[in-house]
């Protein structure tokens, strides 16, 4: 019986935004079940990689492949990488104004289902999914991350995946500007997803969510390519030693002249 392709694939990945190249040859691989931990300095490529998985249309693919359980996932629109499972939860979400919560979240998911969800059913997996989060019900009244504090926007995010049951967990910087209290009950969130029917990539810059969200794999960003993987080990090397030692040992050497 042939092996089952892997959730991601990415061979030699380079990319570009206007004229300022970023991806330098990424290589990765995820497996359904599998948490990786994707971390670099700032301006590393971690949140060019994430628009690059999404199809944002300011970056520009120069070279290199990247698969979706074997499909081709360049060759796909953005709407369609979502409704193939691919979810990115961005680092600072966008307001919609006009657009109530439980609106948004009910198009969405007829758009990845292909069929609309019956209402009761919709919303008795809803309020489940918000009591686990600890949102209060007069939240989905609200317009789409108008007025929502750091917490709350993540917080959504985080209903949205738990809705929607994605097959790919894109997970840009989530932790960025939370308080612990708030990192916690993100991370209990994305832990009640983890599971043999999806994989997560979790970008971040610091190891602390990584308290929380145990990873399988961690990866070491610098200079638009991976130089490092390891356990998770690694992330607790670099939130001691920081990314100075790696940044030194990964550029060429000079040559005398």
């Amino acid at each position: 019986m042939p092996e089952a392709a892997p959730l991601l694939y990415i061979e030699n990945l380079h990319a570009r935004i206007e004229d300022k190249q970023i991806l330098n040859g990424v290589n990765l691989t995820v497996n359904l079940g599998e948490v990786h931990a994707l971390m670099g300095p700032n301006g590393s490529g971690k949140s060019t990689l994430s628009n690059v998985l999404m199809g944002h249309p300011k970056y520009i693919v120069t070279a290199g492949r990247v698969l979706l359980e074997g499909e081709d996932l360049l060759e796909m629109s953005a709407d369609e990488r979502a409704r193939k499972g691919v979810f990115l939860a961005f680092q600072a979400p966008m307001s919609i104004p006009g657009v109530p919560v439980v609106s948004f979240l009910r198009t969405a998911m007829k758009s990845v289902r292909g069929v609309d969800v019956p209402i009761r059913e919709f919303r008795k997996e809803l309020r489940a999914q918000m009591s686990a989060l600890q949102m209060n019900d007069q939240f989905i009244s609200r317009y789409v991350n108008e007025g929502f504090s750091g917490g709350e926007k993540k917080r959504f995010e985080i209903l949205q995946m738990a809705m929607l049951q994605p097959r790919l967990i894109v997970m840009d910087e989530i932790d960025s500007g939370l308080d612990i209290d708030a990192i916690r009950v993100v991370s209990e969130g994305v832990n009640r997803l983890v599971g043999p029917e999806r994989g997560v990539l979790a970008i971040t810059h610091y190891q602390r969510l990584l308290d929380y969200i145990t990873p399988d794999h961690v990866h070491v960003l610098v200079g638009g390519r991976i130089v490092r993987s390891g356990g998770k080990e690694l992330a607790h090397e670099l939130e001691a030693e920081g990314y100075d030692r790696i940044i030194k040992e990964t550029q060429p050497e000079e040559v005398p002249a």
